[in-house]
């Protein structure tokens, strides 16, 4: 399985299909709003949702699915990265709720060779999350700094650093 990818690998116009989706339960909901803190009615309190807000019941936090199809890019973009260098921009285009099934794409915008450091380059990318219906809920540009296949090969190759299985020792006999 690929995890990410050089340099050289991007092509401007390449469009990464992420796979699986993840569905949206509550449960996760509730644990990313606790976990940061975002005590907001409209993605805690049912009862709130259902009787004051145009949605009628309640609408996942929007950084949750940003941060879902972050992750889902991970293989397809980012694994191989140096840093993430930059989010251009973050749009929540129609809500999420409980149940649904995320999806996300990238699509490679451009591509510039580092100007400092020969054995990196920046890859600038738009991510897509859309429902199981199509509907589009979230779009956002990031750059991020991923090595050449030069600076892979030099730090250890495709795995660097994962230590090998070692050969049971032998028994003695008594």
């Amino acid at each position: 399985m690929q995890f990410g990818r050089t340099y050289e690998e991007f092509t401007v116009g390449d469009v990464y299909k992420h796979w699986p989706g993840k569905t949206v339960t509550e449960y996760d909901d509730h644990l990313f709003c606790l976990l940061t803190m975002n005590h907001h009615p409209l993605h805690m309190d049912s009862n709130y949702a259902e009787r004051t807000t145009d949605f009628g019941k309640n609408v996942v936090v929007g950084n949750y699915i940003y941060s879902l199809l972050l992750g889902m890019s991970v293989p397809d973009v980012s694994g191989k990265a140096i840093a993430n260098l930059e989010i251009e921009s973050l749009k929540h285009v129609a809500p999420t709720f409980h149940g649904d099934t995320l999806y996300g794409e990238t699509t490679v915008l451009d591509k510039t060779p580092s100007k400092s450091k020969s054995d990196r380059g920046i890859v600038h990318v738009e991510t897509k999350g859309y429902k199981q219906d199509g509907t589009l809920v979230c779009v956002f540009r990031r750059k991020v700094m991923v090595p050449t296949a030069t600076y892979i090969e030099e730090r250890g190759g495709e795995q660097p650093g994962r230590p090998e299985l070692k050969a049971p020792a032998a028994r003695k006999e008594k």
